[in-house]
C-alpha cells in the first residue's frame, strides 16, 4: 500500500476515535469533557490534514491507484457524515440541511460506482469544490464552537448558533447544486445509457 493510501486509512481511523471522543462527556460525565474536547481537536485536525496531503503525494508522485480512488470519496464521506451528525446531536446542525447532505453523499457515491464500472471518471464541478469547502469551514466552526462553549459561555452563543444555522444551510444547497450539476453531466455524456437494465 502506498503512501497516499497510508495516509487515507489513517482519515478512516481518526473517524471513529473522534466519535469516541465525541462520547466521552456522555460515558464518563462531565469530567472528561476536556479530554474530549483535545481529543476531537486531534482527530479532526489528523483527518483533515490527511485529507489533503493524499491527493497531493498521489498527482505529484503519479501514485493515484484503484484503491485510493474509491477508498478516498469513501473516507471523505465517512468522516464529513460522522462529524455532522456529532454536531446535529448538540443541536448545532438543523435536520434539513443534514438529511439534505445525507442524501446526496449516498447518492453520489452509488454514481460514482457506476461510472466506474463503466470506466468513467466523475469530473469536479465548481458546486463540488464549494461544498468541500463549506463541510471543512463548518466542521471548524462547529468544533470551535464546542470549544469556546466549554472554556468561555456566554450571550454569544446565540448569535453564534443562528451564523452556523446558516453556514449549514449554504453546505446543503452546495451539496445539492453539485449533484444536481453532476447528474446534468453525466445524462448529457450519455455514459451509462448502455448499462443492462
Amino acid at each position: 500500500m502506498n503512501l497516499p493510501n497510508k495516509l487515507t486509512v489513517l482519515r478512516l481511523i481518526m473517524v471513529p476515535v473522534f466519535f469516541i471522543s465525541f462520547c466521552l462527556p456522555e460515558w464518563f460525565g462531565e469530567g472528561a469533557r476536556a479530554v474530549s474536547v483535545i481529543m476531537m481537536l486531534i482527530c479532526y485536525a489528523t483527518a483533515e490534514l490527511s485529507d489533503l496531503l493524499d491527493g497531493k503525494i498521489a498527482r505529484k508522485h503519479n501514485l493515484v491507484t484503484d484503491l485510493g480512488k474509491v477508498m478516498d470519496p469513501f473516507a471523505d464521506t465517512l468522516s464529513h457524515l460522522t462529524f455532522f451528525v456529532c454536531f446535529y446531536s448538540l443541536g448545532l446542525m438543523p435536520s434539513l440541511a443534514l438529511i439534505i447532505i445525507i442524501w446526496r453523499e449516498f447518492s453520489m457515491n452509488f454514481m460514482r460506482m457506476l461510472m466506474m464500472g463503466r470506466g468513467k471518471a466523475v469530473a469536479a464541478n465548481i458546486w463540488g469544490k464549494s461544498k468541500t469547502v463549506l463541510y471543512a469551514i463548518d466542521s471548524i466552526l462547529s468544533i470551535a464552537y464546542i470549544v469556546a462553549s466549554y472554556f468561555a459561555p456566554g450571550a454569544w452563543q446565540d448569535g453564534y448558533l443562528i451564523f452556523l444555522t446558516v453556514m449549514f444551510y449554504l453546505a446543503a444547497l452546495a451539496s445539492l447544486l453539485s449533484f444536481t450539476t453532476y447528474m446534468r453531466a453525466i445524462i448529457k455524456s450519455r455514459a451509462l445509457s448502455s448499462m443492462t437494465r
